[in-house]
This record gives C-alpha cells, structure tokens and sequence, in this order.
C-alpha cells in the first residue's frame, strides 16, 4: 500500500474462538477502528459524528491471527464517488499478511436518511492525503 494509513489494534481476549484465533467477525470490528481513526484524523470528524453507512464489505482471510499477535491495520482511500468512498485495507501482523479487505462507504444526510453528496469539508482532506485527484 503507498502512503497508507494505519494503527494498531489490540487482540482481546473476547475476540478469539476455541482454536485461540481473531473470529472471523472481529477482522470487521479491526477494519472498523481503522475506519474511525482514519475520518476523525486524516478528516477532522468526531466518532460521534461520522455519517457514513457500509454499503459493501469484502474480506480476504490470508493467515490467523492469533492471542500474542501484534495486529496492525493500514487503510487507503482507493476511490471517492459522489457520496461514497472506497476503502481498502491490509491487517498485518509483522511481515505477514493476515487479510485484505475492502469497504463501500455512503455518505448520509443526517436529516433525510438518504445518500448525499459527500460534502467538500470531507473530499478535500482525503484527495489531499490520499493523493486523488479532483474530478474534472
């Protein structure tokens, strides 16, 4: 991944299955964190704040991760729609690639429920960090 964003995600207790590894579930929940981190740093809104549904999850299951791993999750925005945004993820541990996912984002108007477009305040950031370019 160029430039990616990424942070660590802790692996708890209550996320492993009887085999001691991350539920597949849980990878979800990693990509999640990521996700949050990612729009309340790069663009500058609160958790609390982030009107964004999912449209579209796909994950690639490549290696367990297991109770003593380290997990790191590094997320790059590989597309901007008109309301949505794509997402794309690796979960690492170490060199290793534990899995690779993708996420459909759709911007939501908070009073009507419905798509909308997705507002300058937000674009701008991620073209900037993400180096897209700016539709014609």
């Amino acid at each position: 991944m160029n430039n990616p964003f990424t942070v660590s995600v802790p692996v708890r207790y209550r996320d492993l299955d009887p085999l001691n590894h991350v539920n597949h579930a849980v990878y979800a929940s990693y990509l999640e964190i990521e996700r949050t981190d990612y729009l309340e740093e790069v663009v500058g809104i609160a958790a609390e704040n982030i009107s964004f549904v999912i449209a579209n999850l796909e994950i690639d299951y490549r290696r367990p991760i297991v109770k003593g791993d380290d997990p790191t999750v590094s997320l790059r925005v590989a597309r901007l729609g008109d309301s949505s945004c794509t997402m794309k993820y690796e979960i690492s541990v170490g060199d290793e690639v534990a899995a690779t996912a993708e996420t459909t984002i759709v911007h939501i108007d908070s009073e009507s429920k419905r798509p909308s477009p997705l507002p300058d305040e937000i674009r701008e950031p991620i073209e900037a960090y993400d180096g897209i370019e700016a539709p014609a």
